[in-house]
């Protein structure tokens, strides 16, 4: 099991457990790191689980903050690694603070950068992997996210970029973050279940990604909720500099009021999610 699913009781985590936040065929297998239960009936039998990572339309078709700024992204790169979907007996409980019990398990064996905003506002969830796996319902999922090693966000575990435009006023925007956080979530929560997989078959699962938690979401009411907790995009507008906001975040923490750098750690951590459905969520490190 991955390190990281343990981590809630380890001493180097900088943070407790953030509260949680509501909000076709088989394929050859390129990544595969299986550990079958050897005591479960279906054990011999495989079929594929292919894992993807979603950042929603706010990611594909751009969106307006709860402060009024339409955003668009031109690359969400996020850097993942631990990867991990689970059949847990019992199921898992993102909420009830007790360690997941797998029967069976599959494991990405290598990190992954990815680019949630890749192709047009119709493009599939982007693909982390598929995988060769025991058939049965894999019912958690879990990952880290890490600054990644090489490519184009070397070195962060999240970068945004994008354009923003309020009133009149056109600011291109990049955020690096080099937080390290880890997610462990149960069932994917959506219109359809995801992650049965019968004998020879194929099954989904999701990592998926709420950045309105951040900018929060200017079709929905002011108290709402999902606006209430978000930063919104004013305060990143304020650290503009030559026309354009380029921040990483060491900078975010000397830049942004107490108040606002407070926000801004709190969200992080719920950014992850399986559809709607939750995960039990730990920050790694500080910036």
């Amino acid at each position: 099991m991955p390190h990281f699913l343990q981590l809630a009781t380890s001493s180097f985590a900088l943070a407790t457990l953030v509260a949680l936040q509501a909000c076709g065929g088989a394929s050859t297998p390129t990544d595969n790191a299986a550990t079958p239960s050897p005591t479960a009936d279906d054990a011999a039998e495989t079929g594929t689980l292919v894992i993807r990572a979603n950042g929603e339309d706010f990611v594909r078709q751009g969106f307006t903050s709860r402060d009024g700024w339409e955003i668009s992204f031109d690359h969400v790169y996020v850097s993942l690694a631990d990867v991990t979907a689970s059949q847990t007996d019992p199921p898992f409980n993102p909420e009830a603070g007790e360690e997941l019990q797998a029967k069976a398990q599959v494991v990405v064996d290598s990190p992954k950068v990815l680019d949630l905003a890749e192709g047009d506002d119709s493009a599939e969830p982007i693909l982390i992997s598929e995988l060769a796996a025991p058939a049965g319902r894999f019912n958690a999922l879990a990952w880290a996210m890490v600054p990644a090693a090489d490519g184009p966000s070397s070195g962060y575990s999240l970068w945004l970029q994008g354009t923003a435009t309020k009133d009149g006023q056109t600011l291109p925007f990049t955020l690096r973050m080099t937080e390290e956080l880890a997610f462990t979530c149960g069932d994917f929560v959506g219109d359809e279940r995801k992650g049965i997989l019968d004998p020879n078959g194929t099954a989904d699962l999701e990592a998926t990604f709420h950045f309105d938690h951040l900018f929060g979401d200017g079709d929905a009411p002011a108290d709402d909720d999902i606006n209430t907790g978000a930063l919104g995009f004013d305060p990143l507008a304020a650290l503009a500099e030559n026309g354009a906001v380029n921040v990483d975040s060491a900078a975010l923490a000397a830049g942004l009021s107490p108040e606002d750098y407070d926000t801004f750690l709190n969200i992080l951590p719920s950014l992850g999610h399986v559809g709607e459905g939750h995960c039990e969520e730990i920050q790694l490190t500080a910036s």
